[in-house]
């Protein structure tokens, strides 16, 4: 089963169990999966359906950034909440240390040395670790590992 129809199945479970929150964060999903295919006149991978989760999680963080800063935390909570029911279908994340150790080796490979290869590490990083690490946290560790 693929994970568009996972979500699918879990909308209708929400709507039964009368869970508002839930279906309504799902209901945006679905919605900006049938935008992608309309657009683009495809249809969805999983790997596809992950970006446009990613994508989706990642402005709901900055959202609740912007609502937190404002003063808003009933705002913030609705957007943290909606990010709660999206990061189940992403793949697991790895940890800092796994993190850590796969830059290493990629570092390794491409024979990185200083801050100017950066560009080179980040390239295959995001193409190794995609989706299984956000880009701003292999950016920020790169720093550290060639800084």
């Amino acid at each position: 089963m693929s994970i568009k129809e996972i979500i699918a199945n879990d909308l209708k479970e929400a709507m039964k169990a009368k869970d508002v929150k839930k279906r309504d964060a799902l209901r945006l999903l679905s919605s900006a999966f049938k935008q992608i295919e309309v657009d683009e006149r495809k249809e969805l991978s999983d790997d596809d359906v992950i970006k446009i989760i990613q994508k989706q999680v990642k402005s709901r963080n900055d959202a609740a950034t912007q609502y937190k800063e404002a003063g808003r935390e009933d705002l913030m909570q609705i957007e943290l909440d909606e990010i709660s029911y999206y990061e189940v279908y992403l793949p697991a994340q790895l940890s800092d240390d796994e993190l850590s150790d796969a830059l290493k080796e990629i570092i390794t490979k491409v024979g990185a040395s200083t801050m100017k290869d950066m560009g080179k590490v980040m390239g295959m990083a995001s193409k190794e670790l995609a989706g299984k690490a956000d880009g701003k946290r292999i950016n920020e560790c790169v720093k550290v590992l060639l800084g």
